[in-house]
């Protein structure tokens, strides 16, 4: 994404720094289209240059794909960002463009891709994102990425799910009794206190006024409040 807007310079001589570095030296001339060096000089800059043509050179888009076939990593129908796909604008089979995978929705796929443009899809000198209809796809291949392992998470047993449920609860409910009490309550708290129903604290109010009440405790405040 970052190469988006890269154009060749001087316009129509295919002259860029994606050629430069593929063939060793400035080059520039009909016979140097540059899409599949830039998809070549992706992976180079990617640090993984064994994925285009296992670490070989080929600016030859025919090549590529028939190469990457013969490894079993042709794909068709179900393309996914990284996947390279290859292109003919011209209603014919043999791949004539190739860029890389952005995303894809089932009838249109989006690539990045170089030497393409909105005049002329396989020669148009930048490097573009382009939106097409799958109709010009004629091939494509998964490179071999390094995926990383998902860890397997132990399945916890019935007890061990309890105590983290209660553990979480009590967390919760001790957060909540800490906070101070509601201005609304405070009258009422005062007569409880008065009644004998609550013990008072050091600041004449009662500790931890949010907490809940269990059915026991709840019987004898009213039972206080009762005499």
């Amino acid at each position: 994404r970052a190469e988006i807007g890269t154009k060749e310079s001087p316009p129509n001589s295919n002259k860029c720094k994606y050629n430069t570095a593929y063939y060793g030296r400035a080059v520039s001339g009909s016979g140097y289209a540059w899409c599949a060096a830039f998809v070549w000089w992706c992976f180079r800059e990617a640090g993984a240059p064994e994925l285009f043509y296992g670490g070989k050179k080929t600016a030859y888009c025919p090549t590529l794909m028939t190469y990457h076939k013969g490894q079993g990593q042709a794909v068709q129908g179900s393309y996914e960002p990284g996947d390279v796909i290859f292109f003919n604008f011209s209603g014919g089979k043999n791949a004539a463009h190739v860029g890389i995978c952005e995303s894809w929705d089932g009838s249109y796929i989006t690539t990045i891709d170089g030497n393409t443009g909105t005049g002329n899809e396989a020669n148009g000198g930048a490097v573009m994102r382009r939106k097409r209809h799958k109709k010009y796809i004629v091939g494509a291949y998964r490179p071999k990425y390094q995926t990383q392992e998902k860890k397997e998470e132990p399945e916890l047993t019935e007890s061990e799910v309890r105590k983290l449920v209660r553990d979480e609860y009590a967390k919760i409910e001790a957060e909540r009794a800490a906070l101070p009490a509601s201005d609304w309550a405070k009258p009422y708290i005062q007569k409880a206190i008065d009644a004998g129903a609550f013990s008072k604290n050091a600041s004449g109010s009662i500790d931890r006024p949010k907490a809940h009440i269990t059915r026991e405790e709840m019987a004898v405040v009213a039972a206080k409040l009762s005499k």
